[in-house]
């Protein structure tokens, strides 16, 4: 906006020039003013609340994805523990049977872990010249190619290794020893038969990590690689990896340790309904967190003055068409057999939008209905409630979508609105310049018109003082 014109009062004339140029000015701009400060007042807040509605889903679906992560699955209707955490950890899926079982675990899972003939020379060997060619390195019955080109070194070479095969879990180091240094391979893959083989040709390094290391040879440095071996209530079971998926079905076992002796430790599955609440709780919250975030943006409040004070979304067409959207997926009948609906968990709608969890409720579906299996399906399975919420909220936030195209046609317009600010302040300096420029130009003359006045008076006052004289 225009600087306020200063007040300043004329010489010639005595009025106060500032205080006239400016009410003629405020009489041609003060329209206009009005027009372009209420449009700006509205738009930014329109801009704030599309800001503040799309962080408020941003986060509701956020909390859904943390629900559904697969990697630590929610609603899991059954839990598992075991008696000594030092030996194994068990976690349970959602096709878990309840019981105990007794497991003993005699050897752990081990990848291949292997050694390149002894490189002596009199700098330790990491600076060892090595000839240009290609490494094969052999796994599982896969072949891997790293090129060493001209120049290497045993350093280069291990760089090479691990920059080309990280990502399929070979990696490789150097050990300095006595008398010179040796290149290590070894693998996060485990289980027998995974052993890493290594053909240099030119290169001159070569491992077969299926046979023990020599003293300046190759080969696997202490032992091959091994499947985990344990028994499950006297059964044996082996397994290529200490992570040990359904030898007991719905059950996850994690082994961490050699158990001692013929010690067993109890695995111990049970319902899960404290676990299926929290989880119901957690979706409930976050579903209320952002009814109530797009409540406070859309209501309709009295401040202290009793004045009327609306939300920055307060009657918006496309709040209220998403809050509709969202809120008849929460009375969609769901897929399950049994349990098709949140109201069987005693999930129910406020007058206010947000939901209310009657833990009772939920406890006696649990216990006597049995439908603890069926809610993971409800809420994360095919057409469930996550699916059906995301789908409906996607339309408004996705990048193309409804709100961004919202946002992006607001700021436009506040850019329209700056523009027009601009436009007017600079007619406001252009008027009070020109008629500032008038009103002393006037001045000028009633100033001159004065003197003149007062020196014709003087000479009638000087004629008529010499009259009473003579």
């Amino acid at each position: 906006m225009a600087s306020p014109i200063t007040s300043t009062t004329g010489m010639g004339s005595g009025l106060n020039i500032g205080s006239i140029v400016e009410a003629l000015v405020n009489s041609d701009t003060a329209a206009k003013q009005a027009q372009i400060t209420r449009q700006t007042t509205n738009n930014k807040a329109y801009i704030s609340g599309v800001g503040a509605l799309k962080s408020a889903l941003a986060a509701y679906q956020a909390s859904m994805k943390k629900l559904n992560d697969s990697a630590a699955p929610s609603f899991n209707a059954y839990a598992a523990s075991s008696a000594n955490e030092n030996v194994l950890k068990a976690t349970a899926s959602n096709t878990a049977v309840p019981g105990t079982y007794e497991v003993n675990v005699s050897q752990l899972a081990t990848g291949s872990k292997v050694a390149s003939r002894l490189f002596a020379t009199a700098d330790g060997g990491a600076a060892t010249p090595i000839p240009k060619g290609d490494l094969a390195i052999e796994q599982n019955g896969k072949t891997y190619t790293v090129s060493i080109g001209d120049g290497a070194t045993l350093q280069s070479v291990r760089d090479s290794i691990n920059d080309a095969l990280a990502v399929n879990g070979i990696s490789a180091n150097i050990i300095n020893e006595s008398g010179g240094a040796r290149l290590v391979l070894g693998s996060t893959t485990t289980g027998a038969g995974s052993d890493i083989k290594v053909i240099g040709g030119a290169t001159g390094i070569s491992i077969d990590g299926t046979k023990p290391m020599a003293t300046n040879g190759s080969g696997y440095i202490s032992a091959l690689a091994q499947d985990a071996k344990l028994t499950i209530d006297g059964l044996a079971v082996t397994s290529k990896s200490n992570t040990v998926e359904n030898a007991i079905s719905g059950i996850t076992l994690d082994l961490v340790a050699v158990s001692s002796g013929a010690a067993t430790t109890k695995v111990t599955v049970g319902a899960n309904n404290d676990g299926l609440k929290a989880s119901v709780q957690q979706f409930v919250d976050a579903y209320n967190t952002m009814v109530k975030a797009v409540n406070a943006l859309t209501a309709t409040s009295t401040d202290a003055n009793g004045n009327t004070v609306l939300g920055s979304l307060t009657g918006d067409a496309t709040t209220r068409s998403l809050l509709a959207d969202i809120r008849s997926e929460l009375a969609t009948i769901g897929s399950g057999d049994r349990l098709t609906s949140l109201s069987q968990l005693g999930i129910n709608t406020q007058k206010d939008g947000t939901l209310e969890f009657n833990g009772t409720k939920f406890t006696a579906a649990m216990n006597d209905k049995k439908l603890g299996n069926e809610v993971q399906e409800l809420f994360t399975g095919t057409n469930g409630v996550f699916e059906r919420m995301n789908k409906a909220i996607e339309p408004y936030i996705k990048t193309d979508g409804v709100l961004t195209s919202r946002a992006n046609n607001l700021n436009a317009l506040q850019k329209r609105l700056d523009q027009q600010q601009e436009d007017l302040d600079r007619r406001v300096e252009l008027l009070t310049a020109s008629l500032t420029k008038k009103y002393i130009a006037m001045d000028t003359v009633v100033g001159k018109l004065k003197a003149q006045a007062n020196s014709i008076t003087s000479i009638f006052e000087a004629i008529t003082a010499q009259q009473r004289n003579s």
